[in-house]
């Protein structure tokens, strides 16, 4: 049973990015100060949509985070965290086995200087500093500000990484979406989606450019990679992944993914996937 203010964590219906549902304010859950802790959930477990007063670091220990926006959703593995600004109404979801780590900074202290969010790259001593910060969320002493100092100081100097699905408008683009949301593998031109979804080719490519900010090769590599990640959280082996993600080969998935996270996704891999998500309540 959820309690009352608090972010709830349910168990997801599908695995597409996951879409924000707010027809009205009073739905959005509001918990004023951004929590800084460190909790497991299991492998489809999500927190619905909430906002905060507070700017939040959200970062996966293990497994992947999804954080979604009605702008989109940003994801990250290991080496990722997701910036979350105040003010933001969003949900999250664990893909695999997720060690969480959360990090609230007051609205005031925004080290980035972004009012949007943004998934930024973590190297060993920001993941260091995060999960120590966020070990003993209690702790008011001297050293524990000292490394708030020190974390801020990595955040600012950690680069900014294109990790994001953004959420179409455009009925046109929205249907060529989900059709490859919900199947990754598909291989079809954009012309040949474009045919399938009653919209022309240069129309798409132009939707693409506007609403997303990029070519729709570059935003089907975004999805496969997204969907890549969740599989492989889930226990999937490497070669499944490729193949129901639409590469052509492992070597090519394998290439494709090291260089946008820095290490083989035979790393990534965990040992299994969860059993059937529960229904849990943010403390």
């Amino acid at each position: 049973m959820a309690m009352r203010g608090h972010p709830s964590i349910v168990g997801p219906a599908a695995h597409g990015p996951l879409p924000i549902i707010c027809p009205t304010v009073s739905n959005i859950r509001h918990t004023p100060t951004a929590p800084t802790r460190a909790r497991h959930l299991a492998a489809g477990q999500r927190i619905d949509a909430h906002r905060h007063d507070d700017h939040q670091i959200v970062y996966a220990g293990s497994g992947v985070v999804a954080v979604t926006t009605d702008a989109g959703t940003w994801f990250a593995p290991g080496t990722r965290a997701i910036w979350v600004p105040a003010g933001t109404v969003h949900a999250h979801r664990a893909h695999g086995r997720l060690d969480l780590h959360l990090v609230g900074l007051p609205a005031d202290d925004n080290p980035l200087g972004l009012d949007v969010p943004v998934v930024l790259a973590v190297g060993p001593l920001l993941r260091e500093l995060i999960l120590a910060y966020t070990r003993e969320p209690d702790d008011p002493g001297p050293e524990r500000r000292r490394l708030l100092a020190v974390l801020r100081d990595q955040l600012r100097a950690s680069p900014q990484q294109p990790l994001r699905l953004p959420t179409p408008t455009d009925p046109r683009l929205a249907a060529v979406c989900a059709l490859l949301h919900a199947d990754p593998a598909d291989t079809r031109t954009l012309a040949a989606l474009g045919a399938a979804t009653g919209a022309g080719e240069r129309t798409l490519s132009r939707l693409f450019r506007d609403e997303f900010g990029m070519t729709f090769p570059q935003w089907r590599t975004q999805s496969r990679l997204y969907h890549a990640l969740r599989m492989l959280a889930d226990g999937l082996p490497v070669t499944t992944v490729a193949h129901r993600c639409g590469w052509s080969s492992a070597s090519a998935f394998i290439d494709v993914f090291r260089r946008s996270f820095g290490y083989t996704p035979g790393s990534h891999r965990r040992r299994g996937p969860a059993g059937p998500p529960t229904v849990l309540t943010v403390e």
